[in-house]
């Protein structure tokens, strides 16, 4: 198995030499862990983490020169519209990282934050299990949306969302259904202690102007749980493995432009799961549980960055729902979203500038779908 570990990072790497240490290589041939960091090249920070990661074979780090000199070497003259689709000091540069591992024949790409770290009796390897055995629940909400902290112990009895997750009221009934199942899934999300994932208006509404709060996760409740078919949840892609195949499907948007952010995995994972089900896939959360260390920050700048997004947020998954997609690969239904989110652009974007960031969104995913059609 090759297996693909992808971080995108500006800060120095001890969690990950961590957190790769406590991989379980059960799985796994020799010399099968492939590490990509993506940095931006601060040659100080490189230079620490050469050092820590030597402990790993085959780790590569390609800041903005090294991924441009890739681009041309693949796409001569044409690069320079590639270069666009990945953002500069964005977390979606880790799409790059996608495609390098698509290239050369990656079984399963394993998505790192940089501020993520082990928990007690956790490991990287658990995601494995997750995607291959079967063995789990299945759970189906009436209102399309599952509230993933659900599935994680809090330290207050408290209802609470994560980020992504619709304001909508209905969104938000927690009416499911629940049976026990055996499958496989192309993309399993590993949750967290710690720091739960939420917006910055959960934030400030407990207290949490320095990006935390007094809310902690402490553990988990299923080390399975499959989303069935026709639920939506908020993909975060702090913890995250995929098999390769769903690639195509899997750009990560294109943020920090017209004033919206944080929304690229949210959208990202939203798009997959309409395609997973399409494709009659599954998706699941669980296992591992890696503990979040959030760095400190600014509520009120996050907030600013996320409420055009969240307005959209609110109209967008039910656009996609909706969605009639065609193909018989992720490629191909990608592309066929892509056309049916350009036509919906008008309606969408209650004003120019969203129109605007939705008609660029289209543009990359377009060029998206071309750069992995070509090297695929």
């Amino acid at each position: 198995m090759k297996l693909y570990v992808v971080t995108a990072s500006i800060r120095k790497l001890d969690n990950l030499k961590l957190i790769l240490q406590k991989l379980d290589n059960e799985h796994l041939e020799k010399g099968g862990i492939y590490i990509i960091v993506i940095d931006e090249v601060n040659n100080a920070v490189r230079k620490y983490n050469r050092k820590i990661m030597s402990a790993f074979d085959n780790t590569r780090f390609f800041g903005i020169k090294e991924r441009r000199e890739w681009l041309k070497s693949r796409f001569g003259l044409a690069s320079k519209k590639y270069e666009s689709v990945i953002p500069k000091r964005c977390h979606a540069e880790t799409s790059f990282g996608f495609v390098l591992a698509y290239e050369e024949g990656a079984d399963v790409v394993i998505e790192l934050d940089d501020d993520v770290a082990p928990h007690k009796g956790y490991n990287l390897g658990q995601h494995l299990p997750n995607l291959f055995n079967g063995n789990g629940a299945s759970v189906f909400a009436k209102t399309k949306w599952y509230n993933t902290m659900e599935n994680l112990t809090l330290n207050r009895k408290i209802r609470i969302f994560p980020r992504g997750h619709p304001y909508d009221s209905e969104c938000r009934q927690e009416e499911y259904r629940w049976i026990s199942s055996s499958s496989t899934s192309v993309l399993n999300m590993g949750l967290w202690s710690g720091e739960p994932d939420l917006d910055a208006l959960t934030l400030i509404y407990h207290n949490g102007l320095d990006g935390s709060c007094y809310l902690k996760s402490r553990n988990l409740k299923r080390e399975k749980v499959t989303v069935g078919k026709g639920t939506y949840f908020a993909i975060c892609s702090m913890n995250t493995a995929f098999l390769s195949k769903i690639i195509p499907a899997f750009y990560q948007l294109y943020m920090n432009q017209l004033g919206i952010d944080r929304f690229d995995d949210i959208w990202s994972g939203l798009f997959l799961k309409r395609i997973a089900d399409y494709m009659n896939d599954k998706v699941s959360i669980g296992v591992p549980l890696l503990t979040h260390k959030k760095a400190p920050r600014n509520s009120f700048s996050d907030l600013r960055k996320e409420i055009e997004g969240m307005d959209l947020n609110e109209r967008l998954w039910r656009v996609v729902d909706n969605m009639s997609l065609s193909g018989n690969s992720y490629l191909d239904a990608y592309v066929s979203l892509i056309q049916n989110l350009s036509v919906a652009v008008p309606a969408l974007g209650k004003t120019k500038a969203q129109r605007d960031f939705l008609e660029m969104q289209v543009e990359k995913m377009q060029l998206w779908a071309s750069l992995v059609d070509r090297i695929g």
